[in-house]
């Protein structure tokens, strides 16, 4: 009984022991990555020019969008395993 309590104060006690990774990035690649995303998110890179979209071009991708809806959302999808195709 008493080794039983024993095991189940180790067990909660465990948690506590465990150490986080530390934060940041963990690769080169990975760094210019948060680099670009952290100018966008403040504006620092944004462009001289601005870029609006026409009144047909918004009206193409609304009703792109509005198409999207007559898809039928299958049962279930296919699984791939693998990479390769059944």
């Amino acid at each position: 009984m008493k080794q039983n309590m024993l095991s189940c104060l180790g067990l909660l006690l465990l948690p506590l022991a465990a150490q986080a990774i530390e934060p940041g990035p963990s690769s080169p690649q990975q760094q210019e990555t948060e680099a670009w995303l952290l100018l966008q998110s403040r504006g620092q890179a944004v462009s001289p020019i601005p870029q609006a979209a026409a009144a047909s071009e918004r009206d193409l991708s609304l009703q792109r969008w509005l198409e999207s809806y007559k898809h039928a959302i299958p049962e279930y999808f296919k699984d791939y395993s693998g990479g390769q195709k059944k």
